[in-house]
């Protein structure tokens, strides 16, 4: 005599079945493709682009993607195995890069930074290296000065930073990226230009937290 717990079992569409776990399985794959080779999902931690990004923030980056000036992107850091850094693009290759007067050249034109205006607002603590100024403020600086910092010998070898002070700007496949937070931000100033390779994608989306949700 069949059970109520047998019968049940007899009543399944083992063929329906069989196709919505493959559908599953499927959708899975699918989806994971699609972060391994199209998107990147990551999250931000420090202060290097405040106010423009916080310790929490979610964001979806799109890989392989044309990078044009001011675009935010995650990147391999060069000075730490296994960790990303999200900083926005000011250099392309081939640029003349200088900053003066707390402004920004580049290709010997002023480069009008209106995404660092939320920053201007906000000042150092009073204690701090740069006390009082604002999270923009940068120093003055240009490839050639920095070819000649401690910084930039810890990366390079003596030829190369030779080449670099000769040529006084950005190398062909390489970047030059900045934080919005300049006054503590660890960027190219420190750790030298980025390699095309060392992309992971262009910031797109923020979804979270979801009162900051933007699109790029």
């Amino acid at each position: 005599m069949a059970t109520k717990k047998n019968r049940l079992w007899e009543k399944i569409n083992w063929k329906t079945l069989g196709w919505a776990c493959l559908i599953v399985v499927l959708i899975v794959c699918l989806i994971n493709f699609i972060f391994e080779y199209i998107f990147s999902k990551n999250f931000v931690t420090g202060p290097s682009m405040q106010p423009s990004f916080e310790t929490g923030d979610q964001v979806i980056s799109v890989r392989n993607s044309a990078i044009k000036r001011g675009d935010i992107i995650i990147l391999k850091a060069p000075d730490k195995k296994d960790k990303l850094y999200i900083k926005r693009v000011i250099g392309l290759p081939g640029d003349v890069i200088k900053s003066q007067e707390d402004g920004m050249y580049i290709n010997h034109k002023i480069f009008h930074e209106d995404f660092l205006k939320p920053g201007s607002k906000l000042r150092e603590p009073l204690n701090g290296l740069y006390a009082g100024m604002p999270y923009t403020y940068t120093y003055t600086f240009n490839i050639r000065s920095l070819a000649q910092t401690p910084d930039w010998q810890r990366f390079y070898s003596k030829k190369y930073l030779k080449k670099l002070q000769k040529a006084n700007r950005v190398p062909k496949d390489d970047y030059f990226v900045l934080g919005d937070h300049r006054t503590v931000s660890k960027d190219s100033r420190m750790i030298g230009f980025i390699k095309k390779k060392a992309i992971v994608g262009r910031v797109a989306l923020r979804y979270w937290p979801l009162s900051e949700f933007t699109v790029y």
